[in-house]
């Protein structure tokens, strides 16, 4: 179940900051927070990860969907078996994934980003959410699968 919160909470949040963005900015409007280091710039990406595959949304729409729901019914499958640290790193992503390129894109055509450090290309919570998500696994398959196939090795 709480598999289920982090992924609605990773949504709320991406979609309540995008909104505030919207509401409050235009296209490529940007606001410094800390000069030179962070601003708010409202940015409309219609690629993926650095505006690769521009114009290509049902594309990025059915693959994410398809991702999605394969980790949503994974979760469902394996709550009781898998480590904690991969069903939350498993919500993280699909919390991310789902507000990204599904919400956005359906709604939009588009994704909004707008966390701006100035030395990287601009982004949003999503997409925290599924760097966070994929960080997690990384360190569950490294450290505690690695744990865990010593063990059975023994």
């Amino acid at each position: 179940m709480i598999y289920y919160v982090i992924i609605l909470l990773v949504i709320g949040l991406d979609q309540l900051t995008k909104l505030l963005i919207r509401q409050n900015f235009e296209p490529g409007q940007s606001l410094p927070l800390i000069e030179d280091v962070l601003h708010l710039t409202y940015v409309q990406n219609q690629g993926a990860a650095f505006s690769i595959l521009e114009g290509k949304p049902l594309f990025f729409i059915v693959i994410n969907a398809i991702v999605v729901a394969v980790i949503l019914v994974y979760i469902a499958l394996r709550r009781r078996t898998l480590h904690p640290l991969a069903l939350t790193a498993l919500a993280l992503v699909a919390g991310g994934g789902a507000g990204n390129n599904l919400i956005d894109r359906v709604r939009f055509g588009y994704v909004v980003d707008f966390i701006d450090f100035q030395i990287w290309p601009v982004f949003n919570v999503a997409d925290i959410g599924v760097v966070v998500g994929v960080g997690l696994l990384f360190i569950y398959v490294i450290i505690i699968e690695s744990r865990r196939a010593k063990k059975i090795d023994k």
